[in-house]
This record gives C-alpha cells, sequence and structure tokens, in this order.
C-alpha cells in the first residue's frame, strides 16, 4: 500500500507514524517543500523514502498536511495525478473553500475532506507523536460526496489510529470550529501579545507567571505559517466569534468597575459547567 504524505510535520509525522504501525504492508512516501524535513522525516523512520508529485499515480492514499492556503493549491493538482481509486484526505482545519473548490473536479470522489482535533503547540517532523490521535475526534465533511471504496479504506485508517468520528457540512464545521479552536488561538496569541509588551517595563513579570498562565498562552507558540491563512479562511466566522468574545470580555469590565462581585461571582459559576461539558477531553 503505497502511502503519500504531503507535508510532514507534526500532523503528517503523526498520522505517517501511526499507519506504519497501523498497516504492515505500508510504504510511506514523503513529499515536502524543505528538503531537511524530508531528510529529518526519513532519520526518525516514519517515512521510507522521499518522492515528487510525478509519482502520484502509484499512490493508493494520498494525505495532505500542508497550510490551508497551500492545500488549496495542491489539492487540485493531486486530483489531477491520481487513479480514481486512490483516497485523497486532507487535514485542515477549514473545509467550505477547499469543498467549494474541488466540487467539479473530475477525481471529486477520490476526496475526503477531514479535520483531526488533535495536535500540539510543536511544529516539524521532530513533533510528531505515535497515537496522537487515539482518543481524539476526527470531523469528515460532504463524506456523500467520496466514493464508497475510498470511505471505507478511511474509515478503516481511522478507526485503526482509535479516532471517534463526527460528521459535518464544511459550513457548519468552519463556524462551529472558529469558536471552539481559531478564537482560543487568538486569545493564547494576544494575551502573549499583552504580557510580552508589559514585560518590557516591568522585566520580572515572567518571574511570577505560574502555570495558569503557561497553559493559557501554550497556544502561541503556533506556527503563524499555519495559523495566518487559517485566520484568512475563516474571516468571517472568526469575526464573529470575536465580536461575542469582546462583548463579554466588555461586559466584565463593566461588572468590575461598577464592584459588582455578586455578579461576576455568578458569571463564573455559571461558566464553571464547563468542566462537565469538556469531562472527559481533557
Amino acid at each position: 500500500m503505497n502511502v503519500f504524505v504531503i507535508g510532514v510535520g507534526l500532523i503528517g509525522g503523526s498520522l505517517a507514524t501511526d499507519i506504519k504501525a497501523s498497516y504492515n504492508n505500508a510504504i510511506i512516501h514523503g513529499i515536502d517543500a524543505n528538503d531537511i524535513n524530508l531528510e529529518t522525516a526519513i532519520s526518525l523512520g516514519f517515512i521510507d523514502k522521499s518522492s515528487t508529485f510525478a509519482n502520484l499515480n502509484n499512490a493508493d492514499i494520498v494525505i495532505i498536511s500542508v497550510p490551508v492556503d497551500i492545500t488549496e493549491i495542491v489539492l487540485p493538482q493531486v486530483l489531477d495525478k491520481v487513479s480514481d481509486n486512490c483516497l485523497v484526505f486532507d487535514v485542515g482545519s477549514t473545509k467550505e473553500r477547499l469543498c467549494t473548490i474541488i466540487e467539479h473536479h473530475a477525481n471529486r470522489a477520490c476526496y475526503l475532506a477531514t479535520h483531526p482535533i488533535a495536535g500540539t503547540e510543536f511544529s516539524g517532523p521532530k513533533a510528531a507523536l505515535a497515537n496522537l490521535f487515539r482518543g481524539k475526534t476526527n470531523i469528515i465533511c460532504e463524506i456523500e460526496k467520496t466514493g464508497l471504496k475510498q470511505r471505507e479504506l478511511a474509515l478503516d485508517i481511522f478507526n485503526r489510529l482509535g479516532m471517534r468520528i463526527s460528521y459535518m457540512d464544511a459550513k457548519a464545521h468552519d463556524k462551529h470550529i472558529a469558536y471552539v479552536s481559531h478564537l482560543s488561538h487568538i486569545s493564547s496569541f494576544m494575551l502573549g501579545k499583552t504580557v510580552i509588551e508589559k514585560e518590557q517595563n516591568e522585566r520580572d513579570i515572567f518571574d511570577m507567571a505560574g502555570s495558569g498562565f503557561a497553559s493559557t498562552v501554550r497556544l502561541a507558540k503556533s506556527s503563524p505559517a499555519m495559523w495566518t491563512p487559517i485566520f484568512n479562511q475563516n474571516k468571517e466566522n472568526i469575526i464573529d466569534a470575536l465580536d461575542e468574545y469582546i462583548e463579554n470580555l466588555t461586559a466584565f469590565k463593566q461588572l468590575m468597575q461598577a464592584n459588582r462581585s455578586t455578579d461576576i461571582f455568578n458569571e463564573m459559576k455559571s461558566t464553571n459547567r464547563i468542566k462537565e461539558i469538556l469531562k472527559g477531553i481533557e
């Protein structure tokens, strides 16, 4: 089984690692714009050999794991080259625009739009982890537009990797992910920015930073090269989410200004139910 991974960083590398462990007959071919990344991935053992787009006609599976703006360019090119029996899926954080781009492609049935909700704040092939996806949700969009053979193979892969499957249309995916993922990354980046700017005048501020601060700004370590295109592609949904978030922050500030301690307590108390909502995810 010839598996081509385009983009051998955290997600692509982790998928390659687990697929290699799950299928004895899997040969993992790596394609990456960065030769050093490919060399590293081969040395780490989750890529068997480097390859190019010219060899995609031999692919049984193609995994696209590059920034979403690059995926827009790469996906049609991949579908142009693969056989009509091949499974092609991406792992990007936006789906509606991508599904629209290849909606009428002759090989549309080869493509499955997926978004595994897994990752870390690190990037590159050295960040790849075994079992990264076990117990994690994988959102699949527009599965009815994917061929039956490709669906069966994809679901077999995701089952072996231990993923939970959730089905959603692409428009709804992008709206909901703006709140639960994209907004949290922006919050983390902007909190980090606020503290860094303050640190310029108060050099000891990081000496006082505890685990709460570290966990809240963890996502600010994420790759801007990956997240800037995501924010651009999902701009309208993210702006809506930001408007609501800013409204809540402003209201909380006003409660503090008015010394309304009981209301502040009640705001936090009502939000404590997030513990039950997130039970089993953390």
